[in-house]
């Protein structure tokens, strides 16, 4: 008996050193996301009197959302958003990082040029890209334009533009990041793999082809969701860089900053953010089931 007594409170000291050390966090978690997401889902079927519930009207903000003339143009621009940060800024990271590992000479030195842009603020980044923009003869990009004999272009005032330039800065900001933690995983693939292929005689795109995305497919995978989840919330970028003035670059994270700020529409933001939840909710369950599998193979 003695001896399971002793067990037995060495493993309650473990257990109660770890949650101890792990409260501060869920005190953390409690008062910043789960206390927030539950009063936002209950608000949100209350007439809001600024950030006082008032009568219940059920599902009433919902509809006022929903039939909003904007909801599905600010949806479809969202979607758009993600679409194009996976065209553009999906594959650029995984293939510098594949090339990266494939050099002999000069990785060091790439990986700090590489790395630089991610140094720069993230609203001075956007303010430097708004200029470049800039539709007057000014902006760098038109004066590129006009060097090469071409018209000034107005860059971020054209709808067709407006979302694909916004993620281009997008994918200049995050490609850092997203490119060390591609080449990390690839530095973690066994030499013998490479080795065995380049005796079998596979060149660089053999190896990459058979060798290298195999082995990288789980966080490839695991990426490749979490981009969807993060894009699918801009809001920071088409604000400071089209001022969330033009229907073409408007999010429905951005819609739901503009409901926040008039104290006229808060049961509506509450309701918004329900609806963009439940959304994101879909992705994040797929994104657990996706990290469970990658897990179970290694």
């Amino acid at each position: 008996m003695s001896v399971k007594k002793s067990s037995g409170q060495k493993l309650f000291r473990k257990n109660f050193m770890g949650w101890l050390l792990i409260c501060p966090l869920v005190i953390v978690l409690y008062l910043l996301i789960w206390r927030p997401t539950v009063i936002s889902f209950i608000w949100s079927f209350f007439k809001m009197n600024v950030y006082d519930p008032g009568e219940f009207i059920g599902f009433k903000n919902y509809e006022l959302v929903i039939s909003n003339s904007q909801f599905l143009p600010m949806l479809k621009n969202t979607v758009l958003y993600v679409f194009w940060s996976l065209v553009i800024g999906f594959i650029p990271p995984l293939a510098i990082a594949i090339m990266l590992n494939e050099m002999v000479y000069f990785q060091k030195k790439l990986r700090v040029i590489i790395y630089l842009p991610a140094l720069i603020p993230g609203i001075a980044a956007m303010l430097i890209w708004t200029k470049m923009y800039d539709p007057s003869d000014m902006g760098l990009f038109n004066m590129v334009l006009n060097k090469l004999g071409l018209e000034s272009y107005n860059w971020l005032g054209d709808p067709n533009f407006t979302i694909i330039g916004i993620v281009i800065y997008m994918t200049w900001s995050s490609f850092a990041g997203t490119m060390l933690l591609y080449y990390a995983s690839v530095q973690g693939i066994s030499t013998e793999l490479y080795e065995a292929a380049l005796i079998d005689g596979a060149g660089p795109l053999k190896r990459c082809w058979h060798v290298t995305l195999p082995q990288i497919m789980g966080v490839v995978m695991l990426n490749f969701v979490r981009q969807i989840i993060a894009v699918f919330q801009v809001l920071n970028e088409p604000l400071a860089m089209t001022g969330g003035n033009d229907r073409a670059s408007v999010s429905l994270a951005l819609q739901l900053y503009r409901y926040l700020r008039n104290q006229n529409t808060i049961g509506q933001a509450m309701a918004l953010g329900v609806i963009i939840f439940l959304i994101l909710m879909v992705f994040t369950c797929f994104y657990f089931w996706m990290n469970k599998k990658v897990e179970s193979n290694f």
